[in-house]
């Protein structure tokens, strides 16, 4: 019972912090809504965001890496023990975890070399703007090599070339998303509320996959994944209506969600090669770093705060 606590509490801040661009994007283009179409929002989003999209992506990720199962056995493998699926499931992990891995080691290594930041950690501090052409050689060598090592398994293979094709597919969508909110904010644009209720709704369908695919670093329990994972989401909505802003001044908070992602694809795709690794592992280190920047962007702003009403 405790280490399940302790698993679904690693999914809620793993899901949240996976999720926080997300709900900034949200927030921005609500606030170009009517009341009426954000509270449409809120509620089907939970419905899509929650009950859809983050219970059934890990059935499907279940059922393509146990096809023999079908995908009602992976269905019934939630409410229903069976020891064969789950000794299945056991066998066929290592293509989850890779392909994975691999889609959240880029992760990283995108917003490492490619994204804007305030450094914190050692690598943050290393990596400068003018490497980013770095990033496309690292994807490039990153999937040659788990190729080579992975070559006496062809699902491995696999795994590991869809999870680069995913992140690859979800980065070109992402970066049309961002230049689409840019029209949305535009409160005298043509388009409808329900256009950007559309547009909002599979945006989030997207973002899923980082928090999905982040899950099985935790655990292969496909119960727990979407108590974990429905638990985070809702958060997330909570912080969405109150204020995201108020997250966006913690300073250093990205650096600790982007880092324990890079980590938690690592451990994945080491994970994928029968590497044990202690389930409370992925707990432990998603709660640190996020905490340790968490605490420190928030002793900033109190310093900052103290600065301003000395200044006035």
């Amino acid at each position: 019972m405790f280490t399940a606590i302790l698993i679904i509490l690693g999914l809620v801040v793993f899901e949240v912090i996976s999720s926080v661009d997300n709900a900034v994007i949200n927030a921005h283009v609500l606030k170009t809504m009517s009341p009426k179409w954000r509270k449409i929002f809120l509620f089907w989003g939970i419905i899509t965001a929650v009950f859809i999209v983050r219970g059934l992506l890990p059935l499907f990720i279940v059922w393509l890496s146990a096809p023999e199962i079908g995908f009602m056995g992976a269905i019934q493998s939630v409410f229903k023990s069976s020891p064969q699926v789950a000794q299945l499931v056991e066998e066929r992990k290592g293509v989850i975890f890779i392909g994975a891995g691999v889609f959240l080691l880029l992760l990283y290594l995108h917003w490492l070399f490619l994204e804007k930041k305030d450094p914190y950690f050692v690598p943050d501090k290393l990596i400068k703007p003018q490497h980013g052409v770095w990033f496309f050689g690292f994807t490039a060598i990153i999937l040659v090599a788990l190729l080579y090592l992975s070559r006496g398994s062809f699902y491995l293979m696999l795994s590991a070339a869809i999870g680069n094709a995913v992140f690859f597919i979800m980065y070109g969508f992402r970066e049309q998303a961002e230049k689409q909110e840019e029209k949305l904010q535009d409160k005298k644009t043509n388009l409808s509320d329900f256009s950007k209720l559309m547009y909002l709704e599979v945006l989030d369908a997207s973002f899923s996959f980082d928090g999905v695919l982040g899950a099985f670093a935790f655990t292969t329990s496909i119960p727990l994944i979407i108590i974990g994972n429905g638990i985070g989401a809702l958060v997330v909505r909570q912080l969405t209506v109150a204020g995201i802003e108020r997250v966006g001044q913690y300073k250093w908070l990205k650096n600790g969600a982007m880092t324990s992602i890079g980590i938690l694809g690592l451990f994945m795709i080491l994970k994928s090669f029968n590497v044990s690794i202690p389930e409370y592992l992925p707990t432990l280190i998603t709660i640190g770093l996020v905490g340790l920047t968490f605490w420190s962007s928030h002793k900033l702003l109190k310093k900052n705060g103290i600065a301003i009403k000395i200044n006035k």
